[in-house]
């Protein structure tokens, strides 16, 4: 078990290096000049060169690679032009909203998927598994820039359920929490379903039901931790796509979270702001990645051996 978690922390440490410097090196070989991005084409040569002190870009790339690294550390992004403060307490500010979209849909997401998708695999070819197959084929098909709207259109528009877009009280996330669920729903409905069918196709759940046990019973007591291995890293990948959709479902429903946040700064140019909000979600996605693999260790007796 102790070589297991070594190796997991150093390939995280490997993932951490290598993203924060691949973030340095992309954002310096974007063309054009910051300085005139950020004062505008009317900037005279003072004003550039102030900029360029500001940002460390009049300092050989080395230097400004071992600087970028130090503030990184330290979680210091710098400043923001637009917000007019530092980037670290703006990500503190905005990340609860994320946090909490977040994790809603992930709630929703389980909430529907695992019952439809273990349900779809113990009664294969039923009403059940061909309703499950039809909604996650759905869900798959529709992205959440489109999925939002609809939701709009129908709760928002149609049955005037719902506020159609801001950052307020409970009913405000709701549908956006619901088109990230919804869209994370069908691909782990059809996880799920395949991994639990391939399960119980095996000699030891054929055992258990000749022992007469309830389909509740092998699922819960035989079927589920050999299954969520794999259900778990898809989970984990899935929470990249997460991230990512979070950036199209806030700017759709005005959430300000740290998608909403990210557009404001491509949209005004703002350098440390995109550079510190980049990083920080790649962060996070290795991060969350890395509980993953720690969960496993729970769910495989295996690797808890301590030759492993």
């Amino acid at each position: 078990m102790l070589s297991y978690i070594i190796k997991k922390v150093l390939i995280l440490f490997f993932l951490i290096i290598s993203t924060t410097s691949l973030l340095f090196l992309i954002i310096r070989l974007i063309p054009g000049n910051p300085s005139i991005d950020i004062i505008g084409n009317m900037a005279n040569n003072e004003q550039i060169q102030y900029i360029e002190k500001n940002l460390d870009l009049d300092k050989p790339i080395f230097t400004q690679y071992q600087i970028y690294v130090k503030k990184t550390l330290n979680f210091d992004f710098g400043n923001s032009y637009t917000y007019k403060k530092k980037v670290s307490l703006i990500i503190i500010q905005f990340l609860p909203n994320t946090l909490y979209l977040s994790i809603l849909a992930m709630f929703f997401a389980i909430i529907i998927s695992f019952p439809l998708g273990v349900t779809a695999s113990l009664y294969p070819n039923s009403t059940i598994d061909i309703f499950a197959t039809i909604i996650s084929s759905s869900f798959l098909a529709i992205p959440n820039f489109l999925l939002g709207p609809l939701l709009i259109l129908v709760f928002s528009i149609g049955f005037n359920l719902l506020p159609v877009s801001g950052s307020g009280g409970f009913e405000y996330i709701i549908l956006p929490a619901l088109t990230l669920g919804l869209s994370m729903t069908a691909f782990l409905t059809k996880i799920i379903r395949g991994t639990f069918y391939a399960e119980t196709n095996k000699p030891y759940v054929l055992f258990a039901k000749a022992k007469g046990l309830s389909n509740i019973q092998i699922v819960f007591k035989h079927i589920f931790k050999n299954a969520m291995i794999p259900v778990l890293t898809v989970m984990g990948l899935q929470f990249g796509s997460l991230i990512s959709g979070v950036i199209i479902t806030e700017t759709v429903f005005s959430w300000q979270g740290l998608g909403t946040l990210l557009i404001n700064g491509i949209r005004f140019r703002d350098y440390p702001l995109i550079q510190g909000l980049v990083l920080f979600i790649l962060l996070m996605y290795l991060l969350i990645n890395f509980m993953i693999d720690f969960s496993y260790l729970f769910f495989n007796p295996k690797l808890r051996r301590k030759d492993v």
